[in-house]
Parts: structure tokens; sequence; C-alpha cells
């Protein structure tokens, strides 16, 4: 429905009405009562407000799934996180002045097994069941209108109204609040994408670009044709899955039987291999207590610095400190027996050591190397391998990921899940530190967010039925006479041929590259950016800041577009939930200043 025109009654605009959007929504649900009375008694945060207000989400996808999660999309794709793991409802691990507004996770809604990795489109059914009770939630006072379509620009002045136009309307939405939740967007290309393209144009080539793998048009790739792919991470299993089964292939256990209409796969990137898989077993015992050398005293500390701080300088060093508490903890208390001293001594000279000090109290204490945390290795695990042949390599890889699924999924190696309990802990405190770079996005991914189980004894058996083919770390692509080519150092002078790319990784839209109009005006207008480009917003409520570091008083943002982006989509229950505490602090602060302007109305 849409809003009565000339209406004075106070409006909150939300463009993107995503998960994000929606979890906005749940917050002002749950704060309303003691924020903002609406139509009906007064609360204990003001008088009550007969006419309550209006919000309007602007979303050309539907409410609650957004574009990523939309129901209307593939079942072979599968979300990346365990159903039990999936979450929109905050409980007492959440750091907020907001109350705790408990609700199912997906595998309780859906009737699903905790450890299954569900469909997308089940999940946009979730989301939008979610969505649907947060608006029945809402005091009878607080409407909401759905606009199926994008937003363009926000206009007007500090201290007034703002006006946000949408595409196909001659006349803006006025909005006395307007919060940005855009979620992932797509980019312009950059000046190497650029001249694929163009290339590819001249020579009569196939370059798919950077994009969202469920969006892209895949016709373009033939059966059994050579196909380059730049990017080993999710954006290739979700390109990997609609290329076989996708295309009528199927699994018959470790076997793959091809339909014959796929092409071939040859798969390459920085690190050479995938993202480590999802941690297939159910943690016993004891967590380690986190954060422990990383925690909101150190980041207090980081933040009061008056000449700032660089990461790798000044961060890294407590993010190491922290993983590696975190894995000897759980070494020492669950396999004992693979250990020569006392855990008290241990964790003693491991609070007071540093760099090489706890170098050799580690090679004293653990005497198998594969019991020890090596950062450096895991994120370089090709660095120094070195092949004849193509065809060693692949040999070789497939070892890798076959080794990587017995760690993941046998407890003896526990310490991996202790590790990844870690880097949540990590990311929840340096949301607060704003844009650190993209570096430690990449390795907690590489890490903590990798694919499925299955997903990965799918790549094995691509592999072996010739489907899939790896190219190796560092791999380069060049365009030269007539076609793409491709290298790479772990099989030196080695070469391969194709007359398609696919740039298989999500867009990075920086404020100035963004293909959203809306986020490139922002800019324009006075918004702050980080060195990424992110959106720069007060860490205390999201608030979008100007280039002087004053936040707007009008306008918010919250999500990945910004410098307090979260570690991922959903969040785990019992985990402390960044993103629920922003959602709820935004939340606040939009009922707060919309129960004052009610009250110098009246």
């Amino acid at each position: 429905m849409s809003a009565p025109k000339g209406s004075l009654r106070p409006s909150l605009v939300i463009v993107g009405a995503g998960p994000r959007g929606t979890g906005l929504v749940e917050r002002i649900a749950a704060n309303a009562p003691e924020l903002y009375a609406g139509s009906g008694p007064a609360g204990p945060g003001g008088p009550a407000s007969s006419e309550g207000f209006d919000i309007h989400l602007v979303d050309p996808y539907p409410p609650g799934a957004g574009r990523v999660w939309r129901e209307e999309q593939s079942p072979l794709l599968w979300m990346n996180s365990e159903a039990q793991d999936v979450t929109m409802f905050t409980d007492e691990t959440v750091d907020m002045a907001g109350p705790v507004t408990e609700g199912p996770t997906l595998h309780e809604w859906a009737r699903l097994q905790g450890r299954t990795f569900a469909d997308r489109p089940r999940q946009g059914a979730y989301m939008r069941w979610v969505y649907e009770r947060a608006v029945a939630a809402l005091p009878p006072g607080i409407r909401v209108h759905h606009h199926p379509c994008r937003a363009l620009r926000v206009s007007g002045p500090r201290e007034g109204r703002q006006q946000v136009w949408l595409e196909g309307r001659p006349r803006p939405l006025l909005a006395d609040l307007v919060v940005l939740t855009l979620g992932h967007l797509d980019a312009e290309l950059d000046d190497e994408q650029r001249e694929l393209v163009a290339y590819a144009r001249e020579h009569g080539l196939v370059h798919l670009p950077p994009d969202f793998t469920a969006d892209s048009d895949l016709s373009a790739l033939a059966p059994g044709e050579p196909v380059l792919v730049r990017g080993f991470g999710l954006a290739f299993v979700d390109l990997m899955v609609l290329l076989t089964e996708g295309r009528g292939g199927r699994y018959d256990g470790e076997t793959y039987l091809p339909s014959g209409r796929e092409p071939i796969l040859h798969v390459g990137s920085r690190r050479g291999v995938p993202y480590h898989s999802k941690i297939g077993y159910d943690w016993e015992g004891e967590r380690p207590p986190l954060p422990r050398f990383l925690g909101p005293a150190e980041v207090d500390a980081l933040l009061a610095r008056p000449e700032g701080f660089d990461f790798r300088r000044d961060v890294w060093p407590l993010i190491e400190k922290e993983l590696g508490f975190a894995h000897y903890h759980r070494l020492f208390a669950a396999h004992p027996e693979r250990t020569r001293t006392a855990w008290t001594d241990f964790e003693e000279k491991y609070t007071a050591g540093e760099g090489a000090e706890i170098q050799a109290l580690v090679a004293s204490a653990v005497p198998d190397p594969a019991d020890r945390l090596d950062l450096t290795a895991l994120d370089h695990p090709l660095d120094g391998v070195r092949h004849t042949s193509y065809e060693e390599l692949q040999t070789g890889l497939r070892g890798y990921i076959e080794e990587d699924l017995r760690r993941r999924h046998h407890p003896d190696h526990s310490p991996d899940f202790a590790v990844f309990f870690a880097l949540l802990s990590v990311y929840a405190q340096l949301v607060r530190l704003g844009d650190i770079g993209s570096w430690w996005h990449g390795f907690f991914s590489y890490l903590a967010s990798g694919p499925p189980g299955p997903r990965l004894r799918q790549m094995l058996a691509l592999s072996r039925a010739g489907i899939l083919k790896f190219v190796g770390a560092d791999m380069t692509v060049t365009a030269e006479e007539g076609v793409f080519r491709a290298g790479s150092a772990t099989v030196p002078g080695s070469a391969i041929e194709a007359r398609a790319l696919v740039e298989a990784r999500l867009p990075h839209p920086t404020v100035e590259r963004a293909r959203d109009s809306l986020l490139r005006e922002l800019y324009a207008d006075g918004a702050a950016a980080t060195p990424e480009g992110l959106l720069a917003v007060d860490p205390a409520d999201g608030r979008v800041l100007d280039r002087s570091g004053t936040p707007h008083p009008r306008r918010f943002a919250l999500g990945p577009h910004t410098d307090a982006r979260g570690a991922g989509a959903f969040t785990r229950p019992r985990t402390g939930g960044p993103a629920f505490r922003q959602n709820d602090a935004t939340a606040r602060a939009a009922l707060s200043f919309l129960r004052a302007l009610s009250c110098r109305a009246a």
C-alpha cells in the first residue's frame, strides 16, 4: 500500500528490505512500547501519540528475503551455514539497551535437522515469516508501506525533512529519518575489468565480471569448452553447482555422472585452494574463555591513541595471540596427551610472552608440529609448493582437500573449532574499529565461512570426472593472441588457454564505484568514506558521518557498505550478535527522534 498524499505523520524510510532492514523493523517493534507509545496509552518512554508514524520500506525485491535470499531462485543453491546456526532473534548474550525478543532459529522454524544446510528459497521463506511477524508486532499506530522499486537519491536539509526519490516516480517520499540497509551492492567495473570486457568483445570471447552468481547469465559458457575461473570462494561454489547439477548432472555417491552439457572449469586464485570446510561435528566441553587478549579494553586503548593505529603493527598481534590462546586452551583441555607441560604453566608464560618467546614456548610444550597453530601457513598453503605438471597438481590439490575434510570432520582436531569461536569473538571486537582494510575480512571468510563439507566432496568428484581442474596459487590471467591465458606459480611455465573467463567473486563496491546511485549521490553530497571506500558511520547508532566527522541528524546506514559491517549475513545463536546490537541502537535512536518530533508537533 502507499502512504496518504499530503500526510504530515512522522515517517521513517528504510532503503533495503532484506535481512538488515527486517532486523531493524524487528528492533523497532521490540523497543516501541518503551520509546514510542504509538496509538496506545502513554508508556514509560514518553506520551502517547494518537497519530503514530509510517515506515516506508523501499526495495524492488520481496521484504524479508531481499535480493540474495529471495524465494524465486534455484533450490540447488544452499545456505552457507547450518540451519541451527541461523537466527534473526536476539537473546541475553546481546549487549544492547532494548528488550530481548526470542524466536526460532531456521532449523526450529522449518523443522529441519540442526546440521542441515538449507536451500536459499527455504531461508527466503523464513525471512518472509520473520518480516511478517515483526510487522504484526508493531503498535497499531505504526504502519508499514512497501515500495517495490529502487531509491535513486536522498536530498534535504540537515535539520528538515528528507526527500527520498524513487525510480519511476515524479515525487519523492518525505522522510523525517532515512536508514540505508542496502546489503551487498553491484559495482562499476574497474580498469582491469573494463579492459577485459573490451578485449572479449573485440575477439568474440566470453567474459563474466564479478557478480552475484545466481543473477549471472551463464548460457554463453558452452558444453565441453574450457572456462577460466578466477576466484575459489563461495561465489565459485555457486558457479560450480549451476554449471553441473544445474545442467542435469548428478552424483552417485562419490562419483559424478555428467550430463554432457557442462563446460570444463579451470579454477585458481591467490591461495589456489578452496575455503576451508565448515566444521562437521558438535562441540563438547568447556569453551575457551573469550575474549582474552582482544576485548573491549584493548579496543578502547586502540581507539584512544591520538596517532591512530596500524592494523598489522597494532591489531594483528592481538588477533594472533587471541586465536592462539583459544587453540592451545582446547588442545590442553581436550588432548592433554599431545602436550608436554601443565596448562597453568603454559598459560602463564603464553600470557607474558610475545613473538619469538611464544614460538619457543609452543615448540617445547607441543611436540607435534601438526598440533601447533601457524596462521601464516594457513593463509598461504601453497607457498613453496611446486609441481612439475598440471596433472600432478590435480592429484596434489585433491589430497589437500581430502585432508581438510578429514580435519574439519573429526574431533581429534577440535582446536580448529576453538579457533573458529575465537574468530567470531575477534570479529565482534573489530567492528568497533571501523574500516581496517579488506585483508582481514577475506582471511576470516577463508578460515571460518567456507563451504559445507558436501560441497568440497562434490569438488573432488568433479575433479576425478575431469569437469573441474585446479590452476594453482597466485593465478595470473592475461588477454593475448585472441584468447585468455592463465598461469600459476604452483606449476611454473604452464599455461591454460580458454575463450571464456569468469570472475567468481562478489563485486567490491565503494561509495564512488557503486552502481547504486543513491550511495554515490550521498558521497557527492558530503558523506564521509573510509580509505577502502566504505560509508563512514557513527559506531554508536549508525548515523552517517560527514567529512568533518559530524553525524547527520536524519540519515543512518547499516550493513556491509558501511565501516561498521558485521561478520556475515546472519547471527549464530548465543554469540552476542554485533548486528543485533547495531540494529537495536539505530532503532532506539530513530524512535527517540520520532517521539520528540511528535511531542514538538503536539
